[in-house]
């Protein structure tokens, strides 16, 4: 249930936030909240993180897919309650669904949080990457089976 739940809840924070980003900003504008260190910044993403495989939108639909499917079953497999388990992976599928969306409506991934030492970002990749650190960090040290 947890799982689901996450899901939803990060695709609806990501597409909503994106919307938002959209409806209020031009391309390539930047708003400074702190300025030099943290501004929104309306970008689209071609490509993947630092902006790497460029304008493959079909590869990433493509390995998404996979990903998704194999967390799914991953998550169908577990035994047991692992509360904290189901969330990280309900993040790592929402965050993935949340980009998948932008690649198949338009080819690009909106992102807007910008660190200015980082590339920018958004909601979806945020709840993909807390999910993996939780996942790989039950997997390799904490040795937990699952």
């Amino acid at each position: 249930m947890f799982f689901w739940i996450t899901i939803v809840i990060v695709l609806i924070f990501d597409q909503g936030t994106k919307l938002m980003v959209k409806t209020t900003m031009s391309l390539y504008e930047s708003i400074p909240l702190i300025p030099n260190i943290f501004h929104l910044t309306y970008i689209e993403n071609p490509g993947a993180a630092f902006g790497l495989l460029a304008n493959q939108r079909v590869f990433f639909i493509v390995i998404t897919t996979i990903i998704l499917l194999a967390v799914i079953y991953f998550y169908k497999q577990l035994k047991g309650p692992h509360l904290l388990l189901r969330i990280a992976l309900g993040m790592v599928v929402g965050g993935a669904l949340g980009n998948l969306v932008d690649r198949v409506r338009m080819g690009t991934v909106t992102d807007f949080f910008d660190f200015r030492i980082w590339p920018v970002f958004n909601i979806a990749d945020s709840a993909i990457v807390l999910g993996m650190i939780y996942i790989s960090y039950q997997l390799l040290f904490r040795g937990e089976e699952f």
